[in-house]
């Protein structure tokens, strides 16, 4: 696998996998899949953070405790990223969540930024960029692109299942970006969705657009 990559095969994430790529998922289902996985890749990927050491009293003496001491920023891409913040909330004791939305143009894959809500300064944070299919890699590029030109120092992309055309498009625009995701499936079809992957995550997450 390509270096920078992370995929967890731990047996609880795999099959929880097989769920949220099974059709017959209902969307409730899916929901907590999405919900379940997000957790435990963002466990295994997000490791380097600053913490602090702090004396608590135990009932019978004092412990010394390592504590988290930064707040990590997530960043969800609209739409389907939405459905990957909950579970990271309630991983990490301090977050914020700032949106960013683009939009594919079905014609020609290529994504336009129709929502940024990123600080305008993010020198020296820690940001997690939130996208459960990293298909043809072009709106994770482009929100990473956001979070790099505003300063942040620590970019992580937690994923769910990601592409090998992907990655490599990925990789070749933020080669210093770590990734980390359930699984890398081989290509994409001529709509640009992964394949086998699970289909369209936005719309098995909150229904089709009207």
């Amino acid at each position: 696998m390509t270096a920078g990559v992370l995929v967890v095969e731990h047996p609880v994430v795999q099959h929880r996998l097989a769920a949220l790529r099974d059709e017959t998922t209902d969307p409730a289902a899916f929901r907590q899949v999405v919900h379940d996985l997000s957790a435990l890749v963002a466990y295994a990927a997000i490791q380097h953070l600053d913490t602090e050491q702090v004396a608590v009293r135990t009932p019978v003496g004092v412990a010394t405790c390592t504590k988290i001491a930064e707040t990590v920023l997530l960043v969800p891409i609209l739409r389907a990223g939405l459905g990957m913040v909950p579970a990271i909330q309630g991983l990490l004791p301090y977050t914020e969540v700032a949106h960013v939305g683009l939009r594919r143009d079905e014609a020609t894959l290529r994504s336009q930024v129709y929502l940024d809500r990123l600080p305008r300064d993010l020198t020296g944070r820690r940001v997690v960029v939130c996208d459960p299919m990293l298909a043809t890699g072009g709106s994770l590029v482009q929100a990473c692109d956001l979070v790099a030109s505003r300063g942040a120092a620590h970019v992580q992309a937690v994923c769910l299942i990601a592409s090998v055309p992907g990655i490599e498009r990925f990789r070749t625009f933020h080669p210093d970006v770590p990734v980390a995701c359930a699984v890398v499936d081989p290509g994409l079809d001529e709509r640009g969705f992964i394949v086998p992957g699970l289909g369209d995550a936005g719309d098995r997450l909150f229904g089709p657009p009207d």
